[in-house]
């Protein structure tokens, strides 16, 4: 393989301290300077990619230590082929991960950015403390002494007074500091409870990415952030994941959105056809596909409208009646009987599974996946083991139909969420990221 890019990880000692929005700004200010940069996102995120490609133009692709061995690791990263630059964003805190190895790791963001050689950049939230800061950061540094550690960039600084005592500690400490943002409230992004609203939905998105990116050309050192990129190890990538058949309907719009990009493209590089389709719309699965798939998203908001929606139900039943069915979390509990909205509506769904699922009582069901197949899927034997990740907030009513599959979580306890079947019709509440070797 071609040597790939340098890069840059960009993360933060926990959630919640602004990284994304650096990392928005810090692509699309880089992509106004004339370079081509490849955004990618560390851990099982579905909704920041695709933030991250209206602002870079690039498709963005996660890495997962936990879900991908090192093959599959090198694949995608060699996705940056072409590019001037690889930025990745952090999930959580640094460090934070699994107690137990997946694939090749915890799953920890630091695993990542050693992995591929791209030193830290580390966004630490000021609010509250100034020299102490350092401290915080001095020890993020030297936690792993094997990760190349770039500096931080100080986040919502309070007054002049405020950044300089902040720079005596980091100083102080030998940490560089690459920039220091000011406070600003209007410099968020919408949310809803997974997380950030889909980049589709933001209201102005392309205004959004540019005031961040022209925030952060005032207040960080461009020239002196691209210099601490650091060179992309040699790769040895293996297979992108097969497809599971030839022809995939796919559904794809605002209920149904959540595809992991790795999966698409080794799907693509498989020779698959990917024939999307809207739901929402009332559009029914195109009935020369083998296969329709449907993703994961946010059905719950559009219940009614999918109840409502007799063309894209009907034509689903028929093509279940010859071919191969399959949803993935939102996309499985449209497949139920029914959906129950947080306001206690039940709304009638495909009926193909025998599932009832409702959000009348959030309950958060969220971490890694392990699942061995009761039960073959496309492009799956049964007694194959997958990796996936599970975030929903719905819980499961009723669920009479026969387990999918045998699924635990990162530390091998069970989990009740096993999916299920009927028929050639299937389900799982965990998205699937890769097959296990």
């Amino acid at each position: 393989m071609a040597d790939l890019p340098p890069g840059l990880m960009i993360s933060a000692p926990a959630s919640g301290t602004g990284k994304t929005t650096v990392m928005l700004g810090l692509l699309r200010a880089l992509s106004e300077d004339g370079l081509a940069v490849q955004p990618f996102k560390s851990g099982p995120d579905y909704i920041d990619p695709a933030f991250h490609r209206a602002a870079a133009g690039r498709a963005s692709f996660n890495l997962d230590t936990w879900a991908m061995g090192d093959g599959l690791l090198d694949a995608i990263a060699g996705g940056a082929a072409g590019a001037d630059i690889c930025i990745a964003e952090g999930s959580m805190g640094l460090y934070d991960g699994v107690a137990l190895r997946g694939a090749s790791g915890t799953g920890a963001s630091a695993e990542v950015a050693a992995r591929m050689g791209w030193p830290v950049v580390l966004v630490i939230d000021v609010g509250g403390q100034a020299q102490s800061a350092a401290a915080v950061a001095l020890g993020f540094a030297r936690y792993r002494p094997d990760l190349p550690f770039a500096g931080v960039i100080l986040n919502r600084v309070a007054s002049a007074r405020h950044e300089r005592l902040a720079r005596l500690g980091m100083e102080a400490a030998g940490i560089a500091v690459l920039g220091a943002l000011p406070r600003r409230g209007d410099l968020t992004l919408p949310e809803r409870h997974l997380g950030l609203v889909q980049a589709a939905e933001h209201p102005d998105l392309e205004t959004a990415i540019t005031a961040y990116a022209a925030f952060l050309r005032t207040h960080v050192d461009l020239a002196a952030l691209r210099g601490c990129a650091g060179a992309t190890r040699p790769l040895l990538p293996g297979p992108l994941p097969r497809p599971p058949a030839q022809r995939i309907a796919l559904a794809q719009d605002a209920a149904f959105s959540f595809t992991y990009p790795h999966l698409l493209a080794g799907w693509r590089a498989g020779g698959a056809g990917i024939l999307p389709f809207s739901p929402l719309a009332d559009q029914a699965p195109d009935p020369s596909a083998d296969l329709c798939w449907l993703p994961g998203g946010y059905p719950e908001l559009h219940a009614g409208t999918l109840a409502a929606a007799d063309r894209f139900r009907q034509g689903l039943r028929r093509f279940a009646e010859t071919r191969p069915v399959h949803g993935e979390c939102g996309g499985y509990m449209a497949l139920g009987q029914a959906l129950i909205d947080k306001d206690g509506r039940r709304h009638r769904m495909a009926g193909l599974l025998g599932l009832v699922t409702s959000y009348q009582t959030r309950r958060m069901h969220l971490g890694y996946r392990r699942a061995e197949l009761l039960s073959a899927l496309p492009g799956a034997a049964a007694g194959t083991a997958l990796r996936g990740h599970e975030f929903h907030y719905s819980t499961i009513l009723e669920q009479p139909d026969a387990p999918l599959a045998r699924v635990t979580d990162a530390d091998g306890a069970a989990v009740a969420e096993t999916g299920s079947h009927r028929g050639q019709v299937s389900g799982t509440f965990f998205h699937l990221i890769a097959e296990v070797p």
